[in-house]
């Protein structure tokens, strides 16, 4: 036993390894990122898995219900729309749209807040506070009353949608970026890094970035469920997408019209928005949770 102990190596778990063993052990968050997932994996293979183009249009087939309704069929699994378009198709490719873009527009936004919350925590004086100021003010704002804002200047379509979008989750990358740079700014390794030569952009790449690289993916994650719930808010509005495009928030807006006769038309839309946004929190929530944990062992 001895013997055995001299060449036994003890296990430290890395960063990374340990937050995702805490993540592991909420089980809620785990179901969640499965579900997250699961939309990940319809968002790429969208076209494999849908049965029908989402415009496709069969005047035969109006409003015809899902397969577990008693005149419901297997052919159309989730029915049809007013007007004969198969909802299943149009769930997958709503789920493409959705998701897909708020992912595209939230790296987007993560990439120039990064960049101007750097720049502003590493300046001083009267530039430092100006920025501060400005993003406090308009953090106070809500993110969807900023993008109809924007909306009603450029005009409705879904390309003015995700600008307006992108521009209002660019202060919260922004305000966290600056307040983590400054703090970090003032710690040890970094005057250590200006004592050796380095400057203020190999600074933040070399000695910065790694540090904030997990708050940041939680910082997303929370930027990922409000631009879906905005997406989707301004294609319910008719601000964002328009038909026949196939977007979750314009097919509620669709089935609104028919939802006493066809609840399905709005039920399939709105879980599905209600489920996105459910997963993208409890993933969000772990996250926070597992690196709280982390920094306190």
């Amino acid at each position: 036993m001895q013997r055995f102990s001299l060449y036994q190596e003890e296990y430290h778990p890395s960063p990374l390894q340990f937050t995702w063993l805490e993540f592991k052990e909420n089980h809620v968050a785990v179901v969640g990122l499965y579900c997250l997932l699961f939309f990940v994996v319809i968002t790429i293979f969208c076209p494999l898995l849908a049965p029908f183009e989402p415009t496709e249009q069969t005047v035969g087939d109006l409003l015809i219900p899902p397969a577990w309704y008693g005149n419901g069929g297997i052919s159309h699994l989730l029915g049809t729309d007013a007007l004969g378009r198969d909802m299943l198709s149009r769930m997958l490719y709503g789920c493409r749209m959705t998701f897909g873009i708020s992912v595209i527009l939230v790296m987007l936004a993560m990439l120039v807040g990064v960049g101007l919350g750097a720049i502003a925590g590493m300046s001083e004086g009267f530039r430092s506070s100006f920025v501060n100021h400005v993003l406090d003010s308009i953090k106070a704002i809500p993110t969807l009353l900023i993008a109809i804002i924007i909306v009603a200047i450029l005009g409705i379509g879904l390309v003015n949608s995700m600008w307006a979008i992108m521009l209002a989750l660019i202060p919260q990358f922004v305000h966290q970026t600056r307040e983590f740079v400054s703090k970090e700014m003032k710690k040890e390794y970094v005057l250590a890094a200006k004592l050796d030569g380095a400057n203020n952009i190999q600074i933040f790449f070399r000695s910065i970035v790694p540090n904030m690289g997990e708050a940041l993916v939680v910082q997303a994650t929370l930027a990922l469920s409000i631009s879906v719930l905005d997406i989707s808010a301004l294609g319910f509005l008719n601000l964002g997408a328009q038909g026949p495009m196939p977007e979750l928030g314009s097919m509620l807006s669709e089935g609104i019209e028919v939802a006493y006769i066809a609840p399905w038309a709005i039920a399939i839309p709105g879980g599905t928005i209600f489920l996105m946004m459910i997963s993208i929190n409890l993933v969000g929530d772990g996250l926070r949770s597992a690196l709280r944990n982390r920094l306190l062992h």
